[in-house]
């Protein structure tokens, strides 16, 4: 019997490449992850479009789209924490917001202006998304590959809740956009709250989002370390 090659219904390969080349291009971009649909830029003009457009209070930031590879040689961190990031993200394969001190000469901050850098940190931390799926992974690896950073936030107006089909973002923010890489319906939608972040320098919770409970398990067992309990 001859075979057949396996038809696939999505290019996550060519639609991560056209997302970073509308980034590159000094355009905003909106795509999926997991814990719901990005809006993200790489240059300072396009960032300032997108907190203005959102409406975002100057107390929150962007946070920095990497993977395990971009948060190991990026963030700062002591070897448990480090087993902690790992063993949610890679032992049991869930999304996770890391906050942590950064690198000051990594290549992907030394890409960033000034303005950018200040948007985008706090007293000497960046918050990066990590494991959130496979179109995630695919733009991850093209900015480490190339050196070109992309910070983003949920595809959304401030305070009106995390967007889990494209349809449902507000066409305020879609109007800005060079280009929209529509998944459908994200993964993690019934928590309908974006990533769990935590700091994890010190353990704080910052935001208790998708798969809180899970992530709280796994610290729990692993490392005797208690979560709040969610909101």
């Amino acid at each position: 019997m001859e075979e057949t090659g396996q038809m696939t219904v999505l290019n996550i390969a060519a639609d991560a490449r056209r997302t970073m080349d509308t980034l590159q291009a000094g355009e905003i971009a909106i795509f999926p992850v997991d814990v719901g649909y990005t809006v993200a830029g790489g240059s300072q003009a396009a960032l300032q479009k997108i907190f203005d457009t959102k409406g975002r209070a100057a107390t929150k930031l962007n946070a920095m789209v990497g993977d395990m590879a971009i948060h190991r040689s990026l963030h700062v961190l002591d070897g448990r924490a480090r087993e902690m990031v790992a063993a949610i993200t890679e032992d049991y394969d869930l999304p996770l917001g890391v906050i942590a001190p950064f690198v000051q000469d990594h290549p992907l901050v030394q890409r960033l202006d000034p303005a950018s850098l200040v948007g985008s940190s706090r007293d000497g931390t960046i918050a990066m998304l990590v494991n959130a799926g496979p179109f995630h992974a695919a733009l991850c690896r093209l900015s480490l590959a190339e050196s070109f950073p992309v910070f983003g936030s949920s595809a959304n107006l401030t305070n009106t809740g995390t967007k889990f089909r494209v349809e449902d973002i507000p066409v305020e923010i879609k109007s800005i956009a060079g280009s929209i890489v529509d998944y459908g319906l994200r993964k993690y939608h019934r928590y309908q709250r974006s990533a769990t972040l935590i700091n994890f320098q010190t353990l704080q919770v910052v935001r208790v989002g998708s798969c809180y409970e899970l992530i709280a398990d796994v610290l729990r067992r692993h490392f005797q370390v208690e979560l709040p309990p969610a909101d």
